[in-house]
């Protein structure tokens, strides 16, 4: 094999773009809420994607839904959706979800962690910092949740 065959075939994973795709925000009591006394929880959701947009070109777009409530009362509700084009050739087609649903991820968290953390910031409410996340764990329960649905 020559050495520019050699080349074609080495795998290639490249940020292209990030970007913000969606992004909201609600304040459903506000101005009241600002008044409230109470016990704030706090509550993350993750949802990831992703999808080919060209020949060896992939959008993964990760949603993280944050909820703050004082009792039964929604203090505020934020929502970002932090995408990338991701430039991924010659990987085993076996491997391609781990990338999507692991390492497209892990790149795009601490972004998306800082839109939130800003997005809330300027509603008039303490930062939000997110948690890292272990994106190799959600990936393999889900993993493991698929191959327990298909035996069921």
């Amino acid at each position: 094999m020559s050495e520019q065959q050699a080349a074609d075939n080495t795998p290639v994973f490249n940020i292209e773009k990030l970007y913000v795709k969606d992004l909201s925000l609600e304040v459903p009591h506000a101005p009241q809420i600002f008044l409230e006394n109470g016990e704030n929880e706090v509550s993350m959701q993750l949802h990831n994607e992703g999808e080919q947009i060209g020949d060896g070109f992939f959008e993964v777009t990760l949603t993280v839904t944050v909820t703050n409530k004082i009792e039964d009362k929604t203090v505020f509700l934020a929502e970002a959706a932090q995408a990338g084009i991701f430039q991924i050739r010659n990987v085993p087609e076996e491997d391609m979800g781990a990338i999507i649903g692991i390492a497209c991820p892990t790149i795009l968290f601490p972004y998306v962690r800082e839109v939130i953390s800003d997005l809330v910031n300027r509603a008039g409410f303490p930062p939000v910092i997110l948690t890292p996340v272990n994106f190799e764990a959600l990936y393999a329960q889900r993993l493991e949740a698929m191959a327990t649905e298909g035996n069921a």
